[in-house]
């Protein structure tokens, strides 16, 4: 063909090529916004080198994207490190939880209970299931009390004295130990970085499994039973 009419003959796929283009990009942004900044890190390990705290290791190191450390004392790092533990100790809880359930696993008179945000509204249509949801809402108040810092909680301390936590997070307020008094500092700092992590993944791991439900494709990622 001529030159003229070789744009007539060639199949031109411009949208493919932008959308992949567009794909690129994002995917792109997504790394760079996950990718730790060096000015950042360099920055807040000058003010308080956090960047030595458990938690930040590798990959990321001390990853603050929003720049909440940058120019904060120990005690808001402590604060939210706190508030770190106990959404991962709570999703760790939730991901088993809706594991359990979804694999079938009732207690007797529930057999009948859907798995999921389902369970919420079949609970509430019976007066046993309405009873249910009232010992779980006064079972989270009560773990809500007693799991926190008794030397240091609210405005009036409960115990006199100095508080025996060594870390934000340790709510054994001199009853419960399971060995972690015996256990070397190495093994301290491994335990902890250790929960960490798995809160961490927690936390993604039941917000993938909400979100797959709402989309109605959880039986993509889970098996049927």
């Amino acid at each position: 063909p001529r030159p003229d009419t070789l744009s007539n003959t060639l199949p031109i796929h411009t949208p493919n090529i932008m959308m992949k283009l567009a794909l690129f990009a994002a995917l792109a942004g997504s790394a760079a916004a996950f990718a730790p900044s060096p000015l950042a890190q360099t920055k807040t390990a000058l003010s308080a080198d956090f960047s030595g705290e458990i938690g930040a290791q590798q990959p990321l190191g001390f990853f603050d994207p929003l720049g909440l450390m940058e120019n904060a004392e120990q005690a808001e790092f402590d604060r939210l490190r706190g508030v770190e533990i106990k959404h991962g100790r709570v999703s760790m809880l939730a991901v088993v939880g809706y594991l359990v359930t979804y694999a079938g696993v009732r207690f007797p008179g529930a057999e009948d209970v859907p798995s999921g945000f389902a369970a919420w509204g079949a609970l509430a249509k019976t007066d046993a299931g309405v009873q249910v949801l009232a010992q779980m809402g006064l079972s989270f108040a009560i773990f809500e009390a007693a799991n926190r810092d008794q030397w240091a909680w609210g405005v009036q301390k409960n115990l006199e004295g100095e508080s025996p936590a060594e870390f934000p997070g340790d709510f054994r307020n001199g009853a419960l130990d399971f060995g972690w008094d015996k256990m070397s500092d190495e093994m301290k700092t491994k335990k902890r970085a250790i929960e960490l992590n798995n809160g961490r993944a927690a936390q993604m791991g039941i917000l993938g499994l909400m979100v797959h439900e709402k989309l109605g494709n959880i039986d993509a990622i889970l098996p049927t039973y």
